[in-house]
């Protein structure tokens, strides 16, 4: 059961994306069926997200190019890219591991054998937290009995706040990129990504 506040801010940013009239919004998700995707991919929504989601499902608008879906449709979407989408953050860091010589200071020494490294990097991002996708490549941190977390906008190992909060990121996606106020400096919230944000 979420939190009043939670909810309220779930569906606030329902409200605030309903009124941009930009992108098609279906009947929101029933506690049953956020149950069932919950067990399907192995995580439980933030008490907002699952707010949001109940209030209305918006679906449909890819990102440029295709590369990305758009809205995840946790009803009727297709279950591999919805699984891609939330493997994305976890592959783009082990693709810069691979790729751009990242490591995180966290997990020790990095082995010289590329294939040890990735092993490494791969076992140390199994438990960190998951995160999943709101729109394109913009998360939210998983986790039932939590809410109000910054919107993190991922590609790799480059991550930037995309919002405050989810409310917030409706506005900031309106916009087409973030603007910040300097007097109200955002704080990541979650282990491990937190050190990522840039």
């Amino acid at each position: 059961m979420t939190t009043d506040a939670a909810a309220r801010l779930g569906e606030e940013a329902a409200r605030r994306l309903a009124r941009l009239r930009r992108v098609e919004i279906l009947p929101g998700l029933t506690d049953i069926e956020c149950a069932r995707v919950e067990e399907e991919f192995g995580f439980t929504f933030a008490d907002d997200h699952r707010a949001f989601l109940a209030a209305g499902l918006p679906v449909g608008r890819p990102s440029p190019a295709g590369r990305r879906p758009g809205w995840p449709d946790w009803r009727d979407g297709d279950r591999d890219g919805l699984r891609a989408s939330l493997a994305s953050p976890v592959e783009g860091v082990l693709f810069d591991v691979e790729h751009n010589a990242f490591w995180s200071p966290a997990w020790g020494p990095r082995p010289d054998v590329l294939a040890e490294a990735l092993a490494t990097a791969r076992a140390e991002l199994a438990g960190v937290p998951r995160l999943v996708p709101v729109h394109s490549h913009r998360y939210l941190p998983a986790g039932r009995g939590t809410y109000g977390h910054p919107v993190l906008s991922i590609h790799q190992t480059d991550i930037i706040f995309y919002g405050a909060d989810l409310a917030d990121y409706i506005d900031q996606e309106a916009h087409g990129s973030p603007r910040w106020d300097d007097a109200s400096p955002l704080r990541a919230t979650v282990p491990f990504w937190r050190d990522l944000v840039g």
